[in-house]
């Protein structure tokens, strides 16, 4: 199973600034199938971030504001609150997205292993399994496995630009081999009842863009929907996403389209659906350095404006989310071994980079929590770094303060990895 990629870095090339007001907004709804998708924002799959636990974070984001309690040192939007019942109207997000998941290794691999990946919880309906490859019948048969263990549906990954990924034709390896992609797409269409779509680039350079006859082929076999991100396999995520394609591809069948690449806003958001004609919008590398981006663009969609998190926001974010990662690895820990959580540490390391980001003093939040031995020892050294800032008096919504340090430089070994 592929845990590396390339790096998901926080800053874009040269942002387009969107200004609100824009008249045009994400739509309230849109079905996949059967699946209604309320509002219609995606989480992206993301390798090595979107596990069940980040997932049912961002389900539940709207716990950890401001408005949800009291004094911060009262509240406690921990993993034992995060059990409250919460819709994705609600939160925000209308469907969430499992990390990519090799067909291959769900074929081969023991059914304990099989669960640890494609774990989830009742609270994360609707959700999605994504799958990579490229046997069509291997394919097919992880389909199977995904509708059986109860996904809403089942998506197949054409995105990927990894090296490793595409080493092995899958991912966006395949969009240099268009036939093989139909085989695919027949072979999963007939292996499982429940809705099918399809996450692709543009294609595998500027000279051979293939979105538009992809799409087309994908409708042809009965596909459910599709989501472009209006990127090349060889942009990686450089440059600018250019979003004319996904208004090509838009025009191009009556499918419905998601689109996705550089989202970072709700005015992003709802200038994508004004520019596209797109039914719904994906968020990737925004979601994990602004958790509260769905509710965002849910408050945006209903009155033109929305919150933005202050710090006491920030403080409860960051210590639900380790209370979270700190519980499922109590869950777990007495599963088989290739079904545990195991050591929250590694992901609260890797997190903390996303998630301090842009708090004044937060590089030195960071280098804490890196030295940090344990879970509990982590915890601590949030609480102490935020309570003494409360304490001070500080204004917390004048101490955000943009930082030199690049996050994707601050913990290297600790990089988040997108599909």
């Amino acid at each position: 199973m592929p845990r590396r990629g390339f790096t998901v870095k926080k800053h874009w090339d040269n942002p387009v600034e969107h200004a609100m007001p824009v008249e045009v907004r994400v739509p309230a709804e849109v079905r996949i199938g059967a699946v209604a998708v309320r509002p219609a924002t995606v989480l992206a799959p993301m390798a090595g971030v979107t596990d069940t636990v980040f997932r049912r974070f961002i389900r539940h984001a709207s716990l950890f504001s401001r408005d949800q309690g009291s004094e911060i040192g009262d509240q406690k939007p921990g993993a034992e609150n995060v059990e409250t019942a919460i819709s994705n109207t609600e939160s925000g997000c209308g469907l969430l997205m499992t990390e990519f998941t090799s067909a291959d290794g769900l074929s081969r691999m023991r059914e304990t292993k099989r669960r640890r990946y494609l774990t989830f919880y009742d609270d994360e309906h609707p959700i999605a399994a994504q799958l990579f490859g490229s046997n069509p019948a291997t394919l097919a048969e992880a389909a199977r496995i995904v509708e059986e263990t109860g996904f809403d549906s089942v998506d197949l990954n054409l995105g990927c630009p990894a090296k490793r990924v595409v080493g092995s034709n899958g991912g966006s390896g395949l969009l240099r081999d268009l036939p093989r992609i139909g085989e695919i797409f027949g072979a999963i269409r007939k292996a499982v009842t429940i809705p099918f779509t399809v996450k692709f680039r543009m294609g595998w350079s500027e000279s051979d863009i293939v979105c538009v006859e992809l799409a087309r082929m994908a409708e042809a076999e009965g596909l459910n929907g599709l989501a472009l991100h209006a990127r090349t396999r060889e942009q990686g995520y450089s440059g600018q996403a250019q979003w004319n394609w996904i208004a090509a591809v838009k025009q191009a069948v009556k499918l419905p389209v998601i689109g996705n690449g550089d989202v970072r806003t709700p005015e992003d958001a709802a200038a994508m659906v004004a520019e596209t004609g797109c039914d719904a919008v994906m968020i990737g590398r925004a979601a994990p350095a602004n958790p509260w981006i769905f509710r965002q663009i849910a408050q945006y969609t209903a009155t033109g404006s929305y919150e933005k998190p202050t710090n006491e926001d920030r403080y409860g974010m960051i210590r639900a989310y380790f209370e979270m990662l700190v519980a499922e690895a109590e869950a777990t820990k007495d599963l088989p071994r290739d079904a545990r959580l195991g050591d929250p540490v590694g992901k609260m390391k890797q997190f903390a980079t996303w998630f301090t980001h842009g708090v004044a003093g937060g590089a030195k939040l960071r280098a804490a929590i890196y030295q940090a031995h344990n879970g509990a020892d982590v915890l601590g050294e949030v609480e102490r770094f935020f309570s003494a800032r409360l304490a001070a008096g500080e204004s917390t919504d004048s101490g955000l303060e943009a930082e030199s340090e690049d996050p994707a430089q601050a913990f290297p070994d600790t990089e988040l990895v997108c599909d």
